[in-house]
This record gives C-alpha cells, structure tokens and sequence, in this order.
C-alpha cells in the first residue's frame, strides 16, 4: 500500500513540476499538457487497477492458506488418530503377552504388533524387529530385523543400536566390525539402553576392543545395577535358571535346571496325595515361576493352603507373603499377612519372623516400630534366613532405628550375599565403590555390581534359547545365547561357542564358526570355567581356528590342571609328556598325571587304564628292540627308530585297540 502510494506521489510530483516549466512557455505548452494531464489520470487509474489486484491476490492467498492450514490440520488428524490407533493395538499387544499362556496367545499378541507397526508406532517395530531377530514363533528373518533397526536407529531407539552393536561384533547379516560396534553401544548407552551399559562394563572391565579400565567399567555396571536395584526392592528377584548345553546328553535331557513334564506330573501326584514338603516346593515353584514352570499365583495359594492346613509353617510364612505384596489370588492385605506371620513365628519359623519384621519395619498393618522390627530380624537372621539378614544389613548401614555401624552392616549383608541375597550384594558392591566401612576395591565393587545386573529380565533369554535349542531351532538358540555372551554371562559364552563348534548354525559362515568360538571359549575360560580351559588347549592342539601350537596347549592344559584340577585336562597333559608334544618328554611325570586323572574323576578310571597299559606296553618293547651293545674294542649303539616313522601318526592307538582286543580274548578264553 505504501510503496504504491508513493509512487503515485512521485508521478504527480513529476507531471506537476514540468507544468510549473511549461508556464513559461504557455503557447507551445497547450497541448503538451492536456496530454499529460490524461497521462496521469491513466496512471492513477491503472495504480488503481494494481492496487486492486493486489489486495484481491493477498484476499485469494488467505482463503489459500486457510484452506492449506485445514488440510494440514485434517492431515495432522488423521495422523493423530493413525497414532493413538497405534498405541491402542500395541498395548493392547502387551497386555495379551503378559497374560498369555499358550503359543497362540503369544501368536496374536505379535499380530497386534505387526499391525501397530505398520502404523508406525516405534515401540511395536522394535517387538518385530526382535521377533524376526530371535527367531519368535519360527519367523527368524535377520536380513528383515536389520533393516528394522536401521530404520528404528535413524528415529534414535536405543534398543535398535544397542541390537546394530551386537549383530555388527559377531557379523551375522552385516559386516564383522568391532568398532562400528562400540560406536553403536556408546550411542545406545547414551540414549539409555541397560543393555548396552552391561555390554560396555564387560569389554572396559576385560579390555575387549578397549584399553581395560576398571573405573570406566565401575561407571557402567553401577548404572545398570542402580536399575536393577529399584526393581529389586518393590519385587523379589526371580533367579533364572541357566543350563550349560556342555554337559553330557543324558543329563541335558533330564537337566535339574529344568523340570521336566512327566517329573512335574509326578510331583503333583505326590501333593495330591499329602506330601507337604512336594506341596511348599511346588507352592514356591508357581509363586516366582522356576524351573521352567508359569508363574501362577492361583496354583501357588492353592498349594501353600493344603501344606498350611498340614501344619507347614513355611507353607503359612509363603501365604502371609503373597497377602503382604498382593496379587491376583491373594489381594494386598496386611491384616491376613499379619495373622499368617504370626502363626509362621510362634513356631519358630525363620521366613515369619522375618514377615513380622518388615511389617514393623515400614509399619504395614501397625504403628512403625523400629525395635520390634530389630528383634524379629535377628532372631530370623539367627535361623540362617538371608533377607532377615539383609534387613539388619540396611537398618545400621542407614541408621534406620539403630546408630549407624559399617561394620555391622559390612557383616550381615556378606552373611546375606553368600546365601545370593541380590540386594545384599547390591550394597557391598556399594561400600567397595565408595570404600565405605572397608577398604576401597574397584575390581571387587564392578564384579559384585556385574552379579546383580546379570539379575535383569534380560536373563529370561536363558530359558528361551534353552528350549530353542532342545526344539532343534539352533539358530534362534545361537542368536540369543550369542547376545548374552556379549553381556558377559559365563555361561552364554560356553554355550554359544559348543553350538558354534557343532557347525549346526546357518547363521554365519563356516570357516568363521571356529575362530568365533574360539573366542568365546577364551572369554568363558577367563571367568573360571575349566571346560573352556581345557577347550582352548584342545583349539590350539588340533588346529581349530589358529594355528597348531603344542606348547599354547600344554599351557592352557595345564592351568586347567593345577588352579581347577580338571582330570581331563591332567590326561591330555599326561599325553603330552609321554610324547614330548610341546614339553620334553617325561614317561614318569607323564605316569603321574595320568594316575591323578584317575584320582580326581571316576569317570577317567577306564580310560587312563587303558592309556598306562599301552605306555607299560611301548615301554617294554622299547627296552627290548632298542638295545645297546658294548664290546671292549668298539661301542655299538643302535639308534632310536621313530614309532611315528614305523607305524604311523596312529600307532599309539593301533596298541590301544590291540590290547582291548587281547583282554577280550582272554576273557572269553577264561569263560570258555
């Protein structure tokens, strides 16, 4: 508006100067400015025009823009409802997960997820992207799930770098890259993945990929174990049961981690029948679902009452617990909690004491009462009970009712922490941290801090890659079991390298199997586990992913020997020195070993039996085919003729095979 006026200002101004001129010549003006009188009129009324115009265009772009800000709004409605639709299907997802109690259920659960997915809802592609990831219901699909994370990582979940991380430092579906994988746990650490702080403790605290540093290690794993912590102290922890794929296949099948079905059948035949021992043990089974079993609060209360009603005390400690804490079959009800305690108490039980305590102590049901709470604590702690001892731990550690004392604090909650009182360990942990009431010691605090987050949900996985594995799904038991072996679970880590060792898996390419496992068996071994000691010296000593190298074996064979008094390891070893494989040969160290193989393991009688007999046996004919002769003129000495040269690389065990077949006989001789 302005500029247009102005200009109309500027023409006038013009047209009127150049008639001021045109005054002083009149004559020759005349017409001149009729003209320019008729100009301007035609300007000002084409200016008009403009003007016009332009106020109708700025009319026409509102209306457009108004338009345009309803079709956004509209969008952003429909993108709105699209969303909360989204939530509603994933949720809806968790609840019948949560609920759920069959394969089918789980099945529809995962559909919801899918649908909710495809809306964009982020936390249900996470639920898919693990589910093709893991294998869930026979639907692994790796290629699917990275891309799934990629996209999901782009929208910052931490969940999908902490998964990137992992898939990126075993080189299933990408490239092997150990750096982009730490670059990968940092960012999801960072957006608050408890996972990948786990991970992250467990390459600084064993220097995987990083310089070791224990304090760097400490920052992680007390972070992780601050969370598991908090959830520790609204629920008790549910230990997971962690089955080693190592052990023989006949005690795999019929493993004590797991109960299996008919035993399960077995057991509640025996409750049926008035067992109340049977009926506590599978009270508390149902309680916190172990053994494999689903938690079920109906069946748990249902047990504790016959056991109760038998005059268990520990059947009515475990029903005041479930009224104290309230769920499903027992709603929260302090008064029925104190009645059971009670009743619990007055025989003498320790777990009822210890219920009366924790009411005192946070005064549930009657008036806080910090000197009742002492009283019953330490009469329950007496009786050997570990949360009761706990409990006595955290009144003097915070002066809760009592002064202040470390030492004591210091004194119950190791009493309690080698029962495996997780809150117990939590707080040493702590006092190590901070070198409180004791000496400050990093490595102790990050290894009592790594026991309590190996107590997260994420253990579950345990169970899970279990039963993958018994089904026959490798793959998915491999994923899972491999995932944990990153966080530094032992037991992960020696079950991932035999399944690696099998070459059953599809997942990675065949001549990396070796070299992986390898690794992972040194990470096992490195944690104490003799077996995975004794791994590595066969590794080295076959040529299993690495060179051949005798002397590494003997090494490792020996470390096993001595520190875990492995007879297996004391027989490869004895095998060594009899030949002089890496070490020089020593017939009567090697003779000593093999008859410590056979002390340590009743297992290894049979074999070391037949190992002594075929060395006697060489020994022997070595005496009598390689002789020296001495005259008084001249000295004849025969040379040494190689078995290996004579006989083969397998004569040794050509003998061993003569001999079983010689013992044979004569029996059947003797018999005959």
């Amino acid at each position: 508006m302005k500029s247009l006026s102005l200009l109309i200002e500027i023409l006038i101004l013009g047209v009127t100067i150049k008639n001021i001129g045109a005054e002083k010549h009149p004559k020759k003006q005349k017409e001149r400015n009729v003209t320019a009188q008729a100009t301007v009129n035609e300007i000002k009324h084409f200016l008009s025009y403009i003007l016009e115009q332009k106020e109708l265009s700025k009319m026409i772009n509102k209306r457009e823009n108004l338009s345009e800000k309803m079709k956004n709004q509209i969008k952003m409605q429909r993108k709105t409802n699209f969303t909360d639709d989204g939530d509603n299907l994933f949720k809806m997802g968790i609840k019948i997960l949560q609920q759920s109690k069959t394969q089918k259920q789980k099945a529809e659960a995962y559909l919801l997820f899918a649908k909710a997915a495809d809306m964009g809802n982020l936390k249900a592609m996470e639920k898919m992207a693990d589910a093709l990831l893991f294998g869930n219901f026979g639907i692994q699909n790796i290629t699917a799930s990275i891309q799934l994370y990629e996209s999901l990582a782009k929208e910052g979940s931490y969940k999908a770098q902490n998964a990137l991380g992992f898939l990126s430092s075993y080189g299933i579906g990408m490239e092997y890259d150990q750096a982009k994988a730490l670059i990968y746990y940092t960012f999801g650490s960072a957006g608050g993945s408890m996972m990948s702080q786990m991970i992250l403790g467990y390459r600084y605290l064993s220097g995987i990929n990083v310089l070791q540093n224990c304090e760097v290690a400490l920052k992680h794993y007390k972070k992780v174990a601050d969370y598991i912590a908090g959830k520790l102290e609204k629920t008790e922890g549910i230990p997971v049961e962690k089955v080693r794929l190592t052990e023989r296949p006949e005690n795999l099948s019929s493993n004590s981690e797991i109960l299996e079905w008919d035993i399960y059948q077995y057991y509640k035949f025996l409750a049926e029948r008035g067992d109340t021992q049977i009926q506590v043990s599978l009270g508390q089974l149902h309680l916190i679902g172990r053994k494999g079993l689903d938690q079920d609060y109906y069946k748990a209360l249902y047990y504790f009452l016959k056991a109760a009603k038998a005059g268990s005390t520990n059947a009515m400690a475990f029903i005041g617990k479930m009224y104290l804490e309230g769920n499903a079959a027992a709603p929260q009800n302090n008064v029925t909690a104190f009645k059971y305690f009670s009743m619990a108490a007055n025989k003498g039980n320790a777990i009822g004491l210890h219920g009366l305590g924790l009411l005192y102590f946070y005064g549930k049901g009657v008036p806080v009462n910090y000197a009742e709470a002492l009283k019953y604590f330490k009469r329950a702690a007496e009786k050997g009970w570990p949360n009761a001892q706990f409990q006595l731990g955290f009144m003097y550690y915070s002066g809760s009712g009592v002064w202040k004392d470390y030492k004591l604090a210091f004194k119950y909650f190791y009493l309690a922490s080698q029962n495996g009182q997780p809150l117990a360990i939590y707080y040493l942990a702590k006092m190590y941290a901070t070198g409180t009431g004791v000496l400050r010691s990093c490595r102790t605090a990050v290894e009592l801090y790594k026991g309590v987050c190996e107590l997260g949900h994420w253990a579950e996985k345990f169970l899970t890659a279990y039963f993958a594995y018994k089904d026959g799904d490798i793959d998915s038991s491999l994923v899972q079991y491999a995932l944990l072996a990153e966080m530094g679970y032992e037991v992960a880590q020696s079950n991932s390298a035999f399944i690696l060792e099998s070459k059953k898996a599809k997942i990675l390419e065949k001549e990396k199997m070796y070299p992986m496992a390898l690794l992972l068996w040194n990470r096992a071994a490195v944690q104490g586990n003799a077996f995975a000691r004794v791994k590595i010296g066969d590794y080295h000593y076959y040529g299993y992913g690495t060179k051949k190298n005798y002397q590494t074996a003997a090494t490792h064979y020996s470390i096993a020997a001595n520190k875990y008094h492995s007879a297996h390891a004391m027989f490869n070893l004895a095998y060594m020195y009899e030949h002089g494989l890496g070490i020089e040969k020593d017939i009567h160290l090697a003779r000593r070993l093999y008859n410590m193989a056979a002390q340590t393991s009743p297992d290894a009688h049979i074999p070391v039996f037949f190992a002594l007999m075929k060395l006697e046996t060489v020994h022997f004919l070595q005496d009598i085919l390689f002789v020296n002769i001495s005259l008084p003129q001249f000295t004849m000495r025969w040379k040494w003729m190689k078995l290996d040269d004579l006989f083969g690389p397998y004569w040794d065990l050509f003998v061993i095979v003569l001999i079983v077949a010689l013992i044979i006989i004569l029996l059947k001789h003797r018999n005959g």
